[in-house]
């Protein structure tokens, strides 16, 4: 698919089953172009203890610039996005929480920009639909925004390879 731009992403975030509390998103497109910011607005007192050992004891010293306000995240993020022309397939594995986060960025779903997807494609999903081919390990910290879409790009690079030839439903 020419005219197509991959950005694979990942979120993390707090859950407490009413409500999607973004923590960090990270993200990487096909040509290694990243982002990644840390929300100044989640409150840790709220994370589960897991979430506290698993995910916030990775993220950067606060005096870190990539600790932003919602609104920052949002505009920066926007810029990353559309920082090229053409269509945008939003990429993540175990899609939905993460395109919720997303998309709450900048309110309900209706406020979310045209050019943004309405749908992040999902890898676990599509790695099913192949049979469930090996795929690399994950390296570095997991948990980390950043470094697990880097991983959710392997992911694709790897199933992509696994696909070769082969027809699969939403390809062109």
């Amino acid at each position: 698919m020419s005219g197509v731009r991959r950005v694979f992403y990942d979120t993390e975030f707090l859950d407490d089953g009413k409500t999607i509390e973004l923590v960090s998103i990270g993200a990487v497109d096909e040509n290694g172009e990243e982002f990644y910011a840390v929300s100044t607005e989640f409150n840790p007192d709220d994370a589960i203890p897991w979430v506290r050992r698993n995910v916030l004891n990775q993220l950067p010293s606060p005096s870190d610039p990539v600790w932003q306000s919602r609104e920052r995240i949002r505009d920066e993020f926007w810029k990353y996005l559309s920082a090229t022309d053409g269509q945008l397939e939003l990429w993540a594995w175990y899609a939905a929480y993460d395109h919720v986060a997303l998309a709450q960025l900048w309110g309900d779903m209706r406020s979310l920009p045209r050019r943004i997807p309405r749908f992040t494609k999902d890898l676990r999903q599509r790695w099913d639909d192949l049979d469930n081919p090996a795929l690399p390990e994950a390296g570095g910290a997991r948990h980390d925004a950043l470094t697990d879409a880097k991983h959710n790009l392997a992911r694709w690079r790897t199933m992509e390879e696994h696909r070769g030839g082969r027809l699969w439903i939403g390809s062109a």
